[in-house]
């Protein structure tokens, strides 16, 4: 019989082999559990990003828990409604009558050259001036399908609905300004003359140099540089840029002191009488009135404002550009490359000005006679 083998086994391992496993406390979760906790999780994003991107509905004026219609207003073709406001000598016994666009966050009290038009010139040239809000600003309903075109067939209608004549002249200060080249575009036929008042202009028209627009763009603020881009390339993310807190978004909408130039500060004062009106201004909604502002004037164009040809080849009337040299909102670079591009506009360049400029001395006075002045009544 063969002898046994015998071994040592050290007590260490003795104690390794007879010690029991470790048992996990964890309890694994199905895997179909696992799938529907995590779409419930992606289902409730999505729907925390729908409700932060969609805009809220309108306030709509004289709707049930709407604002109150105080104003005059017209009835469009299409059933909404503008809301206006006259200014200066009577209509019927006016000689020159004048449509006056209002700027960003603005409405129809901001009429900066009728308020301020010395009664003098308001006499003797027998100027009547109506101003009015723009679609989804004041009292003036939303317009969900705006464009860049549909402005200025408001005006038109506008125009024909107070029985303003074949002919009128139209005057616009800042993103109204921006409406001008719209009206000098698609309703030429109906102006007897028209004024733009520091215009913004939108980076991507195709007529502007490269250079020149990077140059100029890059000298914004940051932030105002992003809140165009998105206006531009994301227009659905508007609303939420404009309303999220963790980055800053539009620094005009804010209305940021270091946006104003100089003479912009000591002309700032003469707005006072906005405390009278601001409520009313936004009432409907902010993206009705200044996010859709941005989405229409920094989107993507019918038309380029730098091809346009001139309406009044026979000088039966006359466009005119004002600027400030020190606007700090609208770069006078560009501004002076589209006045060289087309030589039939008069364009005047006020040292030392900023954005604010129509509102100093003088300024409204200068800019009506230099429009109707030469110029045949309207008709």
């Amino acid at each position: 019989m063969a002898a046994g083998v015998s071994r040592k086994i050290s007590a260490a391992s003795a104690r390794a082999h007879t010690r029991r496993p470790k048992t996990s406390t964890s309890v694994p979760l199905p895997s179909g559990l696992l799938k529907t906790a995590l779409a419930i999780l992606f289902g409730g994003f999505l729907a925390w990003a729908f409700l932060a991107i969609r805009p809220p509905p309108p306030n709509i004026c004289g709707s049930p828990d709407g604002p109150p219609i105080t104003a005059p207003r017209i009835k469009l073709r299409d059933g909404r409604h503008l809301a206006y406001k006259e200014h200066g000598v009577p209509k019927d016994e006016a000689k020159h009558k004048i449509i006056f666009v209002h700027g960003f966050d603005s409405c129809r009290h901001s009429a900066v050259v009728a308020n301020t038009l010395s009664p003098e010139i308001t006499e003797s040239l027998g100027v009547y001036i109506v101003s009015f809000d723009r679609p989804g600003y004041g009292e003036s309903d939303p317009d969900p399908n705006r464009t860049v075109k549909s402005l200025a067939l408001d005006i038109e209608e506008l125009a024909d609905r107070l029985q303003l004549g074949t002919r009128f002249y139209v005057i616009g200060f800042s993103m109204g300004g921006q409406v001008i080249w719209s009206c000098l575009k698609y309703i030429p036929q109906r102006l007897a003359g028209a004024a733009l008042l520091a215009p913004v202009i939108n980076y991507w028209w195709p007529g502007l140099p490269a250079n020149l627009t990077k140059e100029v763009y890059s000298q914004q603020k940051l932030q105002d540089q992003w809140t165009l881009r998105v206006s531009h390339y994301l227009p659905w993310l508007t609303y939420w840029w404009n309303t999220q807190r963790w980055f800053p978004a539009s620094s005009v909408i804010a209305h940021s002191p270091d946006n104003l130039s100089r003479q912009d500060r000591e002309l700032i004062s003469r707005m006072a009488d906005r405390l009278n009106y601001v409520a009313q201004i936004r009432q409907q909604g902010e993206y009705e009135s200044l996010h859709r502002d941005i989405i229409i004037g920094m989107g993507k164009w019918e038309f380029n404002p730098t091809d346009l040809e001139n309406p009044f080849p026979n000088n039966e009337g006359s466009v005119h550009l004002w600027q400030g040299d020190d606007d700090l909102l609208v770069p006078v670079k560009l501004q002076r490359y589209i006045a060289q591009r087309l030589p039939w506009i008069q364009y005047h360049e006020i040292p030392g000005a900023g954005h604010l400029f129509p509102f100093a001395n003088g300024m409204s006075d200068a800019i009506v006679e230099s429009l109707v002045g030469g110029n045949g009544a309207s008709r």
